[in-house]
């Protein structure tokens, strides 16, 4: 293990180039499948929609026969889930959105478009040909694959296994994630302060991305600042987990274990980061369990999981890699002093800018509560205002 810093782009590389995703698989209802990552094609056996239908409340004419003068008898009703009979030259039929296209029909026009009096109907404003029709298959022909393995269930791609009759989904199994955290100075909220202590964030974060990832979570608690009592919980969690994540005791101090830990049950093969907030980010393996050790500095260890734990989990659970969606936006601050690492500042857009909250402290988690996204800035650079900066919404990294 080298004690050189990695570029952000090579430490997310080498976590991902270890990410394997969990063998076997699971049959769950449909229903039950949001957050959940497909493990197998899903090809439809049906066409979507099955017939050319209507896309408006309306009338199913013959174009030929929409002549604004005339008048058209209405010979037949088609409300939707019903079939209507072919419809004769010379006439319109009644149709209502998503009811099938009769044969003999080319064209829907909009009620809005239309007089009706006495059972016969007008078009008071000429379509064009096909107008107001959605075609058979247009969404899903019988045969396609709808969904590919490694797509993440969400609610859109639900939808859509719905709409091909499917009630199960065959899916990787969740990762097991346990987690636990050191610092004697921390204790959890309900327990009076004693001077010198402050209540435990991190737990509360860290767990809730790890639940909203959609991992089986094992909540270890606190560990005393102790390398016995850091070994000990390292190789229970060991014996449990696929993933083990740590917050605290990954710097250089005489009271921070959690590193010699992993290095006495297994093995270290990354530990720092050319970034800020978040030098400090460990990984390494115990037996087969991967090791993920994030600072303990609160919005540190929230930005290094969103950046990168959080896509090596999604591939451990057999998700396709997809990198988070970036755009430029205009500079709403100045820089004149260039940093010396690789900077992720808590903004929020405003007017088109982004507007950096006031204190950047790594301790301040306000400031990601504050925020909708980070604005990176790589090492090196000043900024005047109005100059472009990269823009990463928080969105695209909790989700």
């Amino acid at each position: 293990m080298s004690d050189s810093l990695l570029s952000v782009e090579a430490a997310l590389a080498h976590l991902l180039a270890g990410a394997r995703p969990l063998e076997g698989r699971e049959t769950l209802p449909a229903d039950a499948a949001l957050g959940r990552v497909l493990a197998e094609p899903m090809v439809s056996g049906v066409t979507v929609p099955p017939l050319d239908n209507s896309a408006m409340d309306g009338y199913a004419v013959q174009l030929a026969d929409c002549d604004t003068e005339r008048w058209l008898p209405v010979s037949q009703r088609i409300p939707a889930g019903s079939v209507g009979q072919p419809l004769a030259a010379g006439t319109a039929a009644r149709i209502f959105t998503g009811a099938p296209l009769p044969a003999g029909a080319d064209t829907v026009v909009m009620q809005e478009d239309c007089e009706a009096a006495d059972g016969q109907v007008r078009v008071t404003r000429a379509p064009k040909p096909g107008a107001n029709i959605r075609r058979a298959g247009e969404d899903i022909a019988t045969g396609q694959t709808v969904l590919a393995p490694g797509t993440r269930l969400g609610a859109a791609q639900l939808g859509v296994a719905a709409s091909v009759g499917a009630t199960t989904l065959t899916v990787y199994p969740r990762v097991k994630v346990a987690a636990f955290f050191t610092g004697d100075e921390i204790v959890l909220p309900g327990t009076s302060l004693k001077p010198g202590q402050i209540y435990n964030s991190n737990r509360a974060a860290l767990l809730g991305l790890l639940h909203g990832l959609g991992c089986e979570v094992i909540d270890l608690g606190q560990i005393a600042d102790s390398l016995e009592a850091t070994v000990a919980a390292l190789q229970k969690a060991a014996a449990r987990a696929n993933v083990i994540i740590t917050s605290g005791g990954v710097s250089v101090g005489e009271e921070d274990h959690v590193k010699s830990a992993v290095q006495q049950l297994g093995s270290i093969d990354m530990w720092k980061v050319a970034m800020k907030p978040g030098k400090p980010l460990v990984h390494g393996r115990i037996g087969n369990t991967d090791f993920v050790g994030l600072p303990g500095n609160p919005v540190s260890a929230f930005v290094v999981f969103c950046l990168f734990v959080r896509p090596f989990l999604l591939q451990r659970m057999g998700a396709t890699p997809r990198l988070p969606l970036t755009f430029n936006v205009p500079s709403g601050f100045e820089r004149g002093k260039p940093g010396k690492r690789r900077e992720f500042m808590r903004a929020r857009l405003e007017d088109g800018r982004a507007t950096l909250f006031p204190n950047q402290s790594s301790g301040v988690l306000t400031s990601l509560a504050w925020a909708d996204g980070l604005v990176d800035i790589d090492a090196g650079v000043t900024l005047h205002v109005g100059d472009p900066v990269r823009f990463v919404p928080l969105s695209e990294l909790l989700s």
